[in-house]
């Protein structure tokens, strides 16, 4: 489920960023098939729900590592298989690689663990109650790993108010109403797995230019590989195989893992991640039902109010404050200067040129006129506007002659 937007994770989908390529479409425009988008949200709240319910009874046949590693080979089977049909290729770099090994730890092989785990003492309802404190957990996390998450009044209230709502679930006022305090550390600890997987994807993993559904198969492959190793160490090969828990682990990875992340993937490129996070409020929702329904759990009246409060502020804590309408920027002023138009500047004559100036010969009718008495300026002056012999070839009509200043 896509970083570059913020919501919740679930227990059986680990947030993978949604390239920027991928702009959603319309929500009133079906998908590639045909099918609604609402249908495929309400398919894949169900498949979600009903994950808790497959760890419960897988578990009663298989020890928590061997449901995880079942769960996580059989997800990875089905996306490579979509990976295949849409001729896909996996993901380039080894520091992309490392960075997904980190991702499947935090967001599969951990909280998958530990939620097998914590059905072993805890019941289904309980658990699918705690994975919807993710986003409170994420919250939290976010003040101080993402400085663009900047807190909210509306935020800090609903984180209170969520945690206020935990503590109704567990019946913190009777002891926990009777509750197994490790159990139900273990779901509280996979959830918060789940916020610090999403912080470190976003961090990480967003414009890496491979697809999502590459990024989200090599993420279970590696998970899948983890529990390879680690699955040997802490148990031993069942003697027996039951047929009840073996389809569940089969169904929980199938389809809790492979087929409902082909949803989201499907879901969020039609109308957006925030749309696809609200899929995390239905899940304690189906969870809480399917747990009562069909395993016969007790429910007491704590756990559906506590579960409200939960979901209530963990709206709360998606809220956006108010965007702050950007400045008007100054429109730059196009307009060409005005130059004024300066005359060019004259240099004055040099006296001393002038006067090297050989002066011709004067007109007989000049000669006989006596010349006044004059200072030797005037006299220069004089002699220079005096008529100046023309270039061969005839007068030069209106050609002005030197100008003295």
């Amino acid at each position: 489920m896509s970083s570059s937007s913020s919501s919740s994770s679930s227990p059986s989908a680990p947030p993978v960023p949604v390239p920027p390529a991928l702009s959603p479409r319309p929500a009133t425009a079906p998908g590639p098939r045909g099918v609604d988008w609402r249908v495929r949200f309400g398919v894949l709240a169900l498949i979600w729900g009903f994950s808790f319910l497959f760890i419960k009874v897988g578990t009663d046949g298989f020890a928590p590592f061997q449901v995880t590693f079942g769960r996580l080979l059989f997800g990875t089977a089905v996306l490579a298989v979509a990976m295949v049909a849409k001729r896909d290729r996996l993901p380039r770099g080894a520091r992309t690689w490392g960075h997904l090994a980190v991702a499947a730890f935090l967001l599969n092989a951990l909280p998958f663990s530990l939620f097998a785990y914590a059905e072993l003492t805890i019941p289904s309802t309980l658990a699918g109650i705690c994975n919807a404190t993710t986003p409170l957990w994420g919250m939290l996390l976010s003040l101080v790993a993402l400085f663009e998450d900047r807190p909210t009044r509306v935020r800090a209230a609903g984180l209170g108010i969520g945690f206020i709502g935990v503590l109704t679930v567990l019946g913190a006022w009777q002891g926990f109403s009777g509750l197994d305090v490790t159990g139900t550390a273990m779901a509280l600890l996979a959830s918060l797995s789940y916020a610090v997987g999403w912080i470190y994807v976003r961090r990480t993993l967003s414009g890496t230019g491979s697809s999502n559904l590459s990024l989200a198969c090599t993420q279970v492959a590696l998970a899948t590989v983890q529990l390879a190793f680690v699955t040997p160490l802490f148990t031993t090969w069942p003697q027996r195989f039951e047929v009840l828990p073996l389809l569940s682990v089969v169904a929980l990875g199938a389809l809790g893992t492979g087929c409902a992340m082909l949803l989201q993937y499907g879901v969020v490129a039609e109308v957006g991640p925030t749309t696809a996070s609200m899929v995390t409020y239905f899940i304690p929702v189906i969870a809480t039902a399917a747990g009562v329904a069909v395993l016969g759990e007790t429910l007491t009246w704590n756990t559906p109010v506590g579960a409200v409060i939960v979901l209530a502020g963990a709206a709360l804590t998606q809220t956006r404050g108010p965007r702050r309408a950007p400045r008007p920027k100054p429109v730059p002023d196009r307009t060409p200067p005005v130059r004024e138009h300066t005359p060019p500047v004259r240099r004055p004559v040099p006296v001393t040129a002038a006067a090297s100036v050989p002066a011709p010969a004067p007109a007989p009718l000049a000669a006989s006129i006596p010349a006044p008495a004059t200072t030797p300026a005037v006299a220069i002056q004089a002699a220079a506007s005096a008529s100046v012999p023309c270039a061969p070839g005839g007068p030069a009509p209106n050609r002005p002659g030197p100008v003295v200043q």
